[in-house]
């Protein structure tokens, strides 16, 4: 069951989800920023706005070319997150919808897809592809989604946390394994705003990826 909390929210009622409130305070959003996608989905007079997210073209500094074939997982996520609605964290160990913004796709696909294209921007890496694409693969990069949204109990900001582990393909010995972290100031708790802060929280993460991933294959 979910609630109308006013000021595009929807709260997730107590009861079954309150498990995952405590067990998450990930939060979900995603952001409308310069190439940000952004565009209506819906019928009637009240369609809803759609972002997406961007993968980043500038990463400074990077090491040699790594010779390794990567392949990308999905991203792991709870249940909350894993959907194409945007959360946020109005109160502490509450989590809401927003009911003026969604993804333009569930969100572990879509992290997915942008992190290829990170790699593949980047241009360090011999040769990147997702899991589905059935590839031999040297190595595999596996995300798990910690958080992913909008704190607005205070002032408003974009948290982003992944947990990030390099695998190799042969035995599926686990390489190496981080966390990767970043928080944006909000402009506001609508979805545009609060998605141009998730676009760029997320972009930071992602540089941070490519510059870890590419030190250790």
């Amino acid at each position: 069951m979910q609630v109308e909390l006013g000021n595009g929210l929807k709260s997730r009622a107590p009861g079954a989800a309150r498990a995952a409130l405590c067990l998450v305070l990930a939060f979900t959003l995603s952001a409308c920023s310069g190439g940000v996608l952004g565009g209506l989905v819906g019928t009637g007079n009240n369609p809803t706005p759609t972002y997406d997210l961007t993968a980043p073209t500038n990463f400074g500094s990077l090491p040699r070319r790594a010779r390794g074939l990567l392949a990308i997982e999905q991203p792991t996520a709870l249940q909350i997150l894993d959907t194409e609605k945007v959360v946020i964290a109005p109160n502490p160990g509450e989590v809401a919808y927003l009911s003026d913004a969604q993804w333009v796709d569930r969100l572990p696909k879509l992290m997915q897809a942008r992190i290829v294209q990170s790699f593949e921007n980047s241009t360090r890496i011999r040769a990147v592809a997702k899991t589905q694409d059935r590839v031999n693969a040297d190595y595999l990069l596996v995300v798990d989604i910690r958080q992913f949204g909008i704190q607005a109990y205070e002032s408003p900001l974009a948290v982003v946390e992944l947990s990030v582990k390099i695998v190799y393909q042969r035995g599926g010995r686990i390489a190496a394994g981080t966390v990767l972290t970043s928080r944006v100031a909000a402009g506001g708790t609508s979805g545009q705003p609060a998605t141009l802060a998730l676009d760029q929280a997320f972009s930071d993460v992602l540089v941070q990826m490519v510059k870890w991933t590419s030190r250790r294959i």
